[in-house]
């Protein structure tokens, strides 16, 4: 991966090979950590890949994995991000592949069928130099990895799954040789319990490759989305009607060599290659795997299309805005993919668990050997009591627990509009009680329309002028009420009047210069009536827009910054704008309620335009006339409470000025049809409009939770009851090695089962 430059950090993405266990990971992530230079490091033993921070300039790729390689473990650069043509299936060969599984099981079949006949009556085995050839090649061919990996992690001073795995079969396979060299009787021998470990062992770690597989499905979904090439359209070629243009005019390129600007052909029933604008045709286009909305979209002239989405009838020349690693495509991926090699906080506690586990097993399995042989006099007996030991306790499925659970959750919600991106907010989203929303763009549609303009002298200017003067002083802004300024100065076909030295006043609203009109080389400010409060005119404006107040509408206000005496500000017009609820607002609303979760509306309007809409929808507690930057004291005071029980709050939002408050809840939800601040200020992204979005987003989180506990208290379980009991001669090394690899296997088929999630409104 290529390094992510920062100002003072550099990001690098590793894939590791040879991690067998969550031991492994705690001693690649203590490896990584004592390295000069590396700030933080984190392993995720699902995707087998570490993220590593590390101070700018201190240490290169190189430097990094030849650390990682001193540990006794693989590093290489990780793929290319969001590569969509990437191989995900393993050689049949592989260390976990299918091929090793079924030739370990036919070598070791002769010597653990005649096991099933015995109860028949009919006692029949190989000859003790038949089964040593048999479990030979199983025990050191198929079985190497583990005798490799071991003696790496010995030598790094620490163990791990492959060294309980050696140690074991060692020991049996080593009893069943001296047997057969001290004695005659081959049913003392137990070269079928090595060899059935090893094979027990092998289909584990398949199992858990193919159910790794399944749970990345939601990244290689998205990946198939690129389509190779585009059909990238001649510089000179004159745009004259969609009749005009055939892909014989176009140049058939790689999507790589596509570049911002260009205008790509797409034909009916082809993928979108590019982010862009329609130049050209109109078409209906299925974004369901981007966005999860399950109903094809309209799309016509100037309409922006995602690239991946599938067109539908219509052909379509698109001018490409944002091709590669810029796309909204390859953001998802980018998203989800940090999602899933990041660690949830529970994670900690299985890690420090880990880094004690491999020793405290070893140590168990002495003192159940020795415990044995004093009390049975047998060495036999201790020997495979203590190989019970060190193979049922191998801690994959403690390792696989919370990262499987992840990787299936934020896997399934992604497919469904709901991208993930902080695990931390799986932790917290079971416990919400408090559900905040942005009022304008995340309730409302976000674009509102301009109802009235009431001036306050029509002698200094006429309304055109003025609405020509504001709707200048908002172009290349993208607030919904600057669109609709602008788009009501088009409807009366007036041109907004540009303006100089514009600069956006945080809180407040925008300043700029006329360059033209009566109000030509002064200093207009276009702003909310709640800025003004401290204002001498502050009484004559409040009066003037009242009755757009009753009418619940949003008002801005016009002042020219320096016309009064004394050069005080003086108001020119009060403009008025109205908004319409998004249709699933009040869904939205009850479904929350019923969850017993507070509702509250955060809104910059007045008091009566946002109780308006507070009580028509449902919402609980309204917030209006509040500054943005008031929206993050509101969450930290809904947190605090004086009876000393916090409350846990969600914020909902899609604005630059959300995202302070988006960081300060204990929950940010940014919908991605807002702005990429509040989108990288929150831990969830919602990738439609749709506030049921919020309802859902806590569903699948509170899930994906569950299954982490569930998963986590299973893997405990299993090495609480299965060492007594191993200890004990309750399980055989074969039934020992049976259980680990099935212990491995349901707490990845339980993670998985999250694939089955629907949201409730679908």
């Amino acid at each position: 991966m290529t390094p992510q430059d920062s100002t003072n950090s550099e990001f690098f993405t590793l894939d590791i090979g040879g991690m067998t266990c969550a031991s492994c990971v705690s001693r690649v992530e203590k490896a990584l950590d004592k390295i000069p230079g590396v700030e933080a490091a984190s392993v995720n033993l699902a995707t087998e890949q570490a993220k590593v921070r590390i101070k700018a300039g201190s240490l290169s790729l190189m430097d990094i994995i030849k650390l990682v390689q001193k540990t006794g473990y693989e590093a290489k650069e990780s793929s290319a991000r969001g590569n969509p043509h990437q191989n995900m299936t393993k050689s049949f060969w592989a260390a976990d592949g299918l091929g090793r599984v079924i030739l370990s099981f036919l070598l070791s079949a002769p010597l653990f069928l005649p096991m099933f006949f015995m109860p028949f009556g009919i006692h029949w085995s190989l000859s003790g130099w038949w089964q040593l050839a048999l479990a030979t090649p199983v025990q050191f061919v198929l079985g190497w990895r583990f005798y490799k990996a071991g003696y790496k992690s010995l030598m790094a001073g620490a163990g791990n799954m492959d060294l309980l795995v050696a140690l074991g079969t060692s020991a049996a396979y080593g009893l069943s040789l001296y047997l057969l060299l001290t004695t005659t009787h081959a049913h003392e021998l137990y070269f079928e319990g090595s060899a059935v470990i090893i094979c027990m062992v092998l289909l584990g770690k398949w199992l858990e490759a193919r159910a790794k597989q399944q749970t990345s499905e939601a990244i290689r979904a998205l990946q198939k989305l690129w389509p190779e090439h585009a059909k990238v359209l001649d510089i000179g070629l004159e745009l004259q009607g969609s009749a005009g243009v055939s892909a014989e005019q176009c140049r058939d390129l790689p999507l790589d060599q596509v570049l911002p600007g260009d205008r790509v052909l797409v034909l009916p029933g082809e993928r979108i290659p590019v982010d862009g604008v329609i130049l050209l045709g109109a078409s209906h286009v299925d974004e369901s795997l981007l966005t999860g909305e399950s109903e094809p979209v309209k799309k016509t002239l100037d309409c922006k299309v995602i690239g991946g989405a599938l067109n539908g009838e219509g052909a379509l020349v698109i001018a490409a805005e944002a091709v590669g690693v810029e796309s909204v495509l390859s953001k998802i991926i980018h998203l989800v993919e940090d999602a899933q090699t990041q660690k949830a906080p529970i994670q900690k506690l299985v890690d420090q668990v880990s880094a004690i586990f491999v020793p405290t097993v070893i140590v168990l399995a002495l003192i159940t050997g020795i415990g044995n042989w004093l009390y049975f006099d047998s060495t036999s007996i201790a020997i495979l009591r203590a190989v019970s030991v060190l193979v049922i306790a191998c801690p994959c499925a403690l390792g696989l627990a919370t990262p499987a659970a992840i990787m299936a959750g934020t896997g399934v919600a992604a497919r469904f509009g709901i991208l993930i991106k902080d695990p931390q907010v799986l932790e917290l989203a079971h416990k919400l009680d408090i559900v905040a929303f942005d009022k304008t763009g995340t309730l409302t549609i976000g674009k509102p329309r301009m109802l009235a303009l009431l001036p306050f002298n029509r002698s200094s200017a006429d309304i055109d002028q003025i609405l020509a003067t504001a709707a200048g002083l908002q172009l290349g802004s993208e607030h919904p009420l600057a669109k609709a300024l602008i788009d009501a100065a088009k409807d009366k076909n007036l041109l907004p009047i540009a303006t100089s030295a514009s600069k956006a006043l945080p809180g407040i609203g925008i300043e700029g210069i006329p360059s033209a009109g009566v109000f030509a080389g002064q200093t207009l400010r276009l702003q909310s009536v709640a800025s003004l409060e401290n204002d001498s005119e502050y009484a004559p404006i409040l009066e003037k827009a009242q009755t757009c107040f009753d009418q619940g509408q949003t008002v801005s206000i016009l002042m020219n910054a320096g016309a009064g005496s004394a050069g005080a500000p003086t108001a020119i017009a009060v403009i008025a704008f109205g908004d319409e609820l998004k249709p699933n607002a009040q869904e939205a609303v009850h479904a929350l309620n019923a969850l017993h979760i507070r509702t509250v509306m955060l809104s910059g309007d007045n008091l009566a335009a946002a109780t308006r809409v507070g009580n028509t929808i449902g919402i609980d507690e309204v917030f209006a006339q509040i500054l943005p930057g008031n929206k993050a004291e509101i969450i930290q005071k809904l947190q605090n409470t004086s009876e000393g029980n916090p409350h846990f709050v969600a914020m909902v939002g899609d604005g630059v000025n959300d995202a302070p408050a988006l960081a300060m809840a204990d929950v940010g939800m940014a919908m991605s049809t807002g702005t990429d601040v509040a989108m990288q200020a929150a831990g969830i992204t919602l990738m439609r409009g749709d506030p049921t979005l919020v309802k859902d987003a806590i569903d699948i989180s509170k899930k994906t939770w569950n299954k982490i506990r569930q998963n986590l208290f299973w893997a405990f379980a299993f090495n609480t009851i299965g060492i007594p009991m191993a200890a004990l001669g309750y399980l055989s090394p074969m039934l020992a090695g049976s259980a680990m690899a099935l212990s491995s296997f349901c707490v990845l088929s339980n993670a998985l089962l999250l694939k089955r999630w629907q949201p409730s409104h679908s």
